[in-house]
């Protein structure tokens, strides 16, 4: 299964777009809002939710979502998600930036 995930996240990225792809357009650039930037979240995180809990495109995708909730008025939703997003930071990285960046979002 982890060889699966390896070659589903090389495709990704050969995609010119990678992970990108759920916060902006590929046609012309724009950042994702409102509603469709919600429903893109949702559709992130579903598809990496498989993955071990400290791959980096699960904990992003646990991040976007929570702050994809937050700029769509639904901050009562976005807490628990957000917390976890820094619960997650805490356990997978030992690099300070990424667990200030999920305290920064809260």
């Amino acid at each position: 299964r982890q060889a699966e995930a390896s070659v589903k996240e090389k495709e990704e990225w050969n995609t010119g777009q990678g992970f990108l792809k759920w916060e902006s357009c590929f046609d012309c650039g724009q950042d994702f809002h409102g509603a469709v930037l919600l429903a893109l979240a949702w559709a992130g995180w579903k598809t990496y939710l498989g993955r071990r809990e400290t791959d980096w495109f699960r904990c992003s995708a646990v991040g976007i979502l929570g702050n994809a909730l937050q700029q769509n008025q639904r901050s009562e939703e976005a807490l628990p998600i957000l917390e976890a997003c820094l619960a997650l930071a805490r356990r997978r990285s030992h690099d300070q930036t990424f667990i200030l960046m999920a305290q920064a979002n809260l």
